[in-house]
């Protein structure tokens, strides 16, 4: 065991050390004694280390978001590079690595405390070789099996997996008192990545292929990034012995009825999110045909990253918002805005104007954005005043635990949404018409709206559970 002098916090002269735990850099950049909470450790070595941690995380998990949403892009290209699926099967494609990658969620949640932090990013990173790689394949080949293309499409779910261990990992570098700023830079960061996906991989295909379609650009160009970021892990990232999981606490969770009624209306908000990021490009292409000439489907698919990039920016303010006001105020107001948004887009859509359809989604972004950081801030004020943990006179550091692993488990079950909402626009599409599917996504708004108003806003909860 060798011990970096350079992170001692104290000399013998100043204080004792037993004070100040030292910090033990280990074979394999393992740290021991880590505490985050100990202000002295923290200013004198603890606040660059996780800085340096935060910053190489936020990049492969950004990575995940870009391969995640990669199908989402490519596969309204898929007729003009000789394809012949039918709706129902690019449905399927867009949605699968969604579905896939809801449930890794659950377990990379413990690879972290099983692994390392940074040995798992190592290894979550090179995983994302295989759905890019995968494509580049898949695409090159008209021929392909519909069957194959649905597998690596699923693969893709990798991507998706990420924020769940990207998230654990940081919790555990940082004090409470700065956790909800790293935690909304590495969830915002992550979240970029299906922004700038939707803007690089259109031009890239197209425009940069000199007239033609060149589809298994849109997974190659990635893979040096991918490459980077597993080699930023290996070499300026690290692992700490204290990072332990919570089984005990997310089956507890699961006992707890705040947590799926949250994960109901987080499907809501983070479900839109990532729902519409997922069929956002195939919608302007479906209701825009005539962009299709002169490279103006390029422009036009690129700007559907407009919509994921003011989700994304929308998040940290609705959180911000949540803490003046309360996070089921928010949550409501975001539910309002969202249907009325989505009613406003079905009436304006004889006008066929791409225009203020673009920005009428754009707000719808930014509203489910909002509701995000709202539906976020409300989970750990719940689980400290109103589960029945707290109820029953649990400590304060268990109601934590369990918020904690509450906010893991509704992270997972909320990106099912980016599975569901495609597959209602599919059955939707079978009557000739989006139209039946937005007319069900008002309704599921308002029914949320109601669910969160009669639970958390009704003057009786309002005086039982207090600034929710």
């Amino acid at each position: 065991m060798t011990v970096d002098r350079s992170t001692e916090i104290l000399t013998n002269e100043q204080a004792p050390t037993a004070l100040v735990p030292e910090l033990e850099h280990r074979p394999g950049r393992w740290i021991a004694n880590w505490d985050a909470e100990n202000k002295e450790q923290w200013e004198a070595a603890g606040r660059s280390i996780a800085k340096r941690n935060l910053y190489w995380s936020i990049f492969a998990e950004f990575l995940g978001f870009v391969v995640w949403q990669l199908w989402s892009i490519v596969v309204v290209q898929l007729p003009a590079a000789g394809f012949k699926f039918d709706t129902n099967q690019i449905f399927w494609l867009i949605s699968i690595p969604s579905l896939v990658g809801a449930t890794l969620r659950i377990p990379y949640t413990f690879m972290v405390p099983r692994f390392g932090g940074r040995n798992w990013t190592i290894v979550s990173a090179m995983l994302l070789l295989i759905p890019t790689a995968g494509l580049a394949l898949c695409v090159s080949n008209p021929g392909t099996p519909f069957g194959v293309m649905l597998l690596v499409a699923g693969l893709a779910g990798f991507g998706g997996g990420n924020f769940a261990s990207s998230m654990a990992n940081i919790t555990f570098f940082y004090p409470a008192r700065e956790k909800g700023w790293a935690l909304g830079l590495n969830a915002a960061g992550g979240n970029l990545g299906a922004a700038i996906a939707q803007l690089v991989v259109p031009i890239a295909v197209t425009l940069l292929a000199a007239g033609t379609v060149n589809l298994p650009m849109a997974g190659l160009i990635w893979i040096p990034l991918i490459l980077l970021a597993a080699f930023g892990a290996w070499k300026y990232m690290n692992n700490l012995t204290s990072a332990k999981g919570d089984v005990a606490g997310s089956i507890a969770a699961l006992k707890e009825p705040h947590l799926w009624i949250m994960a109901f209306l987080y499907i809501g908000t983070f479900g839109s999110f990532i729902g519409f990021s997922g069929v956002f490009p195939k919608l302007i292409k479906d209701y825009f045909p005539a962009f299709s000439a002169l490279h103006l489907g390029a422009v036009a698919l690129s700007l559907a990253f407009l919509g994921p990039l003011v989700g994304s920016l929308a998040r940290p303010y609705g959180g911000r918002m949540a803490d003046r006001m309360g996070g089921a105020r928010m949550t409501v107001t975001a539910f309002a805005a969202m249907a009325i948004i989505t009613l406003t887009m079905i009436w304006t859509l004889p006008l066929k104007n791409f225009w203020l359809f673009l920005v009428l989604f754009l707000f719808l972004f930014t509203a489910s954005g909002f509701g995000n950081g709202a539906t976020y801030r409300m989970i750990p004020v719940i689980f400290a005043t109103s589960s029945r943990a707290a109820r029953s006179g649990v400590s304060a550091a268990s109601t934590a635990r369990l918020a904690s692993s509450s906010l893991g488990l509704i992270s997972a079950i909320g990106a099912y949404g980016g599975f569901v909402i495609p597959q209602v626009l599919n059955a939707s599409s079978a009557s000739g018409s989006y139209t039946p599917a937005f007319y069900g996504f008002v309704g599921a708004y308002v029914l949320m709206l109601i669910v969160c108003w009669v639970c958390y806003l009704r003057k009786a909860n309002r005086n039982s559970m207090g600034h929710i």
